[in-house]
């Protein structure tokens, strides 16, 4: 047994010696339980069932493990002195709970929707599945994990499949300032003020009367004010909601609000809910799930839990959520025991999000040209313990759950495009981005190269943008390193390698095409933006109470980020490359830019990278002066491009990177979408013979 799994079952024991009863979770109302998919069998586990209802928590306020739930002692409580909140619940279990693997995966849904049955089942999307297509190949449940995900996002609103949480709501009248930034993605007169389902805080009459909104082509222009009587707010009441419902608040602006330009919306609002039990809402599912607590709880075999380890995974907005309930110490349940053993924030960059403060905003990220100045790029970005040079703090996104003895095994996982668009640097390096850090024993770094944020279909049309978006896939490795976490968790069984760049072997350099080497490819442009973050003043108690003071915030100085250093091809160096970049047909770069020509030019286009094809011939690569091998210089066939692809797949199955299973999907999708190039360089091949023969 080695080192870290010896600490890991001392801590667990303690925890369980030393544990008081609490209330937690007190009961599960199910509604719906059913065959899923049909009650198709996956594999020796068989049939599962889909299991549908409510969750009703109590949450005591003086309990040291909620005392960092801003606002939670505002909350009113009921005759056992404690706060109520309830939440959406959706389970696929195995139908006979025995042949299940011991293990949960919770799925942190974002803003209220499923991803991991899109993203590891490779499934059709939907909030409700119940269908094989839903469950897709059937990935998880073939090896036996039971799926939970439920509400913890309380500013959404109702009427929709998305899995919702009912907040508490604050006794006293309490009043603040709340910003919207709004980019509209096309011309309009009339918007929402947050995104489409959600629900914003109430104005009060004085903020509807003092209301400002200011314009901006570019986050860096100063903002020009729109006078008040030329735009309106409109607050429309949500019916069947519940106390703690938020309003749908939309902007008016008869001359007509631009697409892709920058609108501030300033107001006092009113009624703001504790939106930190979010936090609290998921460890206490979790644990009662795994401790056997909660009247009607729906994984007991003969009154015993049958789950015995719980991992999460979260993409994006819901990674930056796990990453966060990890900073403020929510992996610690009531009763001091650890809910994850195992953590996978996805495409989180290095951030954080608007999730426990007050006047919270979930939805709320940071992006390079939209999306500003909210709290969720702020220091800590790494999970080692580091001082702040700007803000002064000393502290690590595991600081409090290594103090607990609660830290969970941390695989984190990103695409490359997260350097440009999410911080991602900042994961691994120190603020100002000159030195490598130390990764904690317990925390794995993988970084996809060659991948946008979320994979793109294939297409080379360019759309809004210089280039086609990036197909490129990471979801093969998620399916590797989730059985790799789960036996890391199980029997201490270290999981693959971390793969990072890193400034120490010259991977990971300034984002400047100078520093990184990227080719002169004839008619693409370089960036010459970031999504670069600055430490931001929100006021005297945003440090001590989560409070906002400031709005707009005062930037007091830049963190600094970098990316990774291209090869000659303009594709990622010190990476865990996709398959298809490592053996490419194409640069697949990390950045995208918006048309030159249309709103928000040469602007990075969020979150997306780019596929740049190589030519197809050396005749072609001469004639346009493009510095890449074309691919007939470099494959000469199709088969020659499938036996290296395949010969890079069993390389990574061997390093533990990639399942077998994969490799045939992998090579299909691929020899679909190359054929028809080399179908043409054989083609231009019989042309050029024939012209010659004349």
């Amino acid at each position: 047994m080695n080192r870290l799994l010896q600490i890991f079952n001392v801590a667990l024991v303690y925890t369980l010696l030393a544990a008081p009863l609490c209330a937690e979770l007190t009961r599960f109302e199910i509604t719906d339980r059913e065959p899923f998919a049909d009650g198709h069998k996956f594999g020796t586990v068989g049939e599962y069932e889909r299991i549908k209802g409510r969750v009703y928590y109590e949450l005591d306020p003086d309990l040291p493990q909620n005392q960092n739930v801003v606002d939670l002692k505002l909350a009113p409580r009921n005759q056992q002195d404690r706060v109520e909140l309830s939440a959406d619940l959706l389970i696929l279990a195995p139908k006979d709970l025995s042949k299940g693997n011991g293990a949960l995966l919770y799925d942190v849904n974002n803003r209220g929707n499923l991803t991991a049955l899109r993203m590891i089942n490779f499934g059709s999307s939907g909030n409700d599945p119940k269908t094989l297509k839903q469950a897709g190949d059937g990935f998880l449940m073939k090896h036996g994990f039971t799926f939970v995900s439920s509400g913890w996002d309380g500013e959404l609103l109702p009427g929709s499949s998305r899995l919702s949480l009912v907040p508490p709501t604050i006794e006293q009248p309490i009043t603040g300032k709340v910003r919207c930034e709004i980019v509209p993605t096309k011309d309009t007169t009339r918007t929402v003020v947050n995104w489409a389902a959600h629900g914003s805080y109430r104005p009060t009459a004085k903020g509807l009367e003092q209301a400002t909104l200011t314009h901006r082509l570019r986050a860096g222009h100063p903002r020009v004010p729109i006078p008040r009587a030329e735009w309106k707010l409109h607050v429309t009441e949500v019916e069947g909601g519940s106390p703690a419902q938020l309003p749908r608040v939309e902007l008016e602006y008869p001359a007509g609000l631009k697409k892709l330009q920058i609108y501030e919306l300033i107001y006092e609002a009113q009624d703001p809910t504790v939106m930190g039990t979010g936090f609290t809402a998921v460890r206490d599912l979790v644990s009662a799930l795994k401790q056997g607590n909660g009247d009607g709880n729906p994984l007991l075999v003969a009154g015993k839990p049958v789950i015995q380890r719980a991992h999460s995974f979260g993409v994006s907005q819901s990674g930056r959520f796990l990453r966060e309930m990890l900073y403020w110490g929510f992996n610690e349940d009531e009763a001091g025991r650890r809910v994850f053993e195992g953590v996978i924030p996805h495409v989180s960059g290095s951030g954080m999000g608007s999730f426990n403060h007050r006047f919270a905003q979930p939805t709320r990220h940071a992006g390079q040209h939209d999306h500003h100045d909210y709290p969720p790029d702020r220091f800590p970005f790494s999970y080692s313990t580091q001082t702040d040079p700007l803000s002064g703090l000393t502290e690590g996104i595991l600081t409090r759950a290594a103090a607990s003895g609660t830290a969970p095994l941390v695989m984190h996982t990103q695409s490359s495009s997260e350097y440009w668009n999410r911080s991602g640097s900042l994961t691994h390096t120190d603020p100002l981005g000159t030195a490598d850090v130390a990764l904690p024993e317990n925390v794995w770094i993988y970084i996809i190269g060659g991948t946008q944020h979320g994979p793109s279909r294939y297409t080379t049309e360019k759309g809004d943008g210089q280039t086609a978006p990036n197909p490129a896939d990471y979801k093969p490795f998620l399916r590797a390193l989730l059985l790799a976490l789960d036996q890391w968790a199980k029997d201490g069984t270290a999981p693959p390698a971390s793969v990072y760049p890193k400034i120490s072997e010259g991977t990971l350099v300034s984002w400047t095409q100078n520093a990184t080497s990227f080719p002169h490819i004839p008619g693409i442009r370089y960036p010459a933006v970031i999504q670069q973050p600055a430490y931001l003043d929100f006021g005297p108690r945003w440090q001590t109470e989560r409070i906002i003071d400031l709005q707009p915030p005062l930037p007091r100085g830049d963190y600094r980020v970098l990316v990774p250093r291209s090869g000659p091809d303009g594709n990622e160096l010190g990476c865990l490359s996709a398959p298809e970049v490592a053996v490419p047909v194409a640069t697949y770069t990390s950045w995208r830019l918006r048309d030159e020509n249309g709103p928000a030019a040469n602007q990075l286009y969020s979150l997306s990278g780019s596929m740049i094809p190589f030519p197809l011939t050396k005749s072609e690569r001469e004639q346009k002066g493009d510095p890449r091998p074309s691919l007939e210089e470099r494959f000469g066939t199709l088969e020659t491009y499938l036996q290296q692809l395949s010969a890079r797949c069993q390389t990574y199955e061997q390093s533990g990177y990639l399942l077998p299973e994969d490799r045939e999907r992998i090579l299909d999708t691929q020899r679909e979408r190359v054929a028809p190039l080399f179908a043409k360089i054989k083609a231009k091949a019989k042309t050029t013979k024939a012209e010659q023969g004349h």
